[in-house]
């Protein structure tokens, strides 16, 4: 357990295994892959699924990648492989003074967009769950991410890394 609210969720006899707002994949539009999904879920975020038992580290990425990985110390693994694919959308926990963000997010980015607020991220059966435990970050790792990110529309801030033209 590596944030507070998963320790609380956990006391409370939950899981660490949370899903996306579906309004964020919405609003992000059509993704091809999302790589860590779990085996039962309320609602697609992708064509494609990988589940934990699939592995979707070891898996093939193609076309346009969603990412909310496995918080804590996984996460930069995870990160690493949305940046080394490129055309992909990742979701974490806005921890910009770590060290996996300086590795994999600060200088291989292309945009990053600050959520406003606290997301409520939902349960495995489509339940929202409690706020999260710190504010959220969407990276995107390529140009055409990162337009989308723009034209989202989801509150926060969005800042460029690499130049728009």
């Amino acid at each position: 357990m590596n944030t507070t609210f998963e320790r609380l969720e956990k006391e409370k006899g939950g899981t660490n295994e949370w899903l996306t707002p579906p309004g964020i994949i919405k609003a992000l539009g059509e993704f091809d892959l999302d790589p860590c999904m779990p085996e039962v879920r309320p609602w697609d975020t992708a064509k494609l699924h990988y589940t934990k038992s699939m592995d979707g580290l070891l898996l093939p990425w193609e076309g346009r990648v969603w990412c909310n990985p496995p918080y804590g110390d996984e996460a930069k693994v995870w990160l690493a492989k949305c940046a080394k694919h490129g055309n992909c959308t990742a979701l974490i926990f806005a921890r910009t003074e770590t060290k996996m963000f300086f590795e994999s997010v600060w200088n291989k980015a292309y945009a990053i967009l600050f959520v406003k607020g606290r997301l409520k991220f939902h349960r495995v059966n489509g339940d929202p769950g409690l706020s999260a435990g710190a504010p959220s970050v969407l990276i995107a790792y390529d140009k055409s991410n990162a337009e989308a990110l723009e034209k989202s529309g989801i509150e926060g801030k969005l800042i460029w890394l690499r130049p728009q033209n």
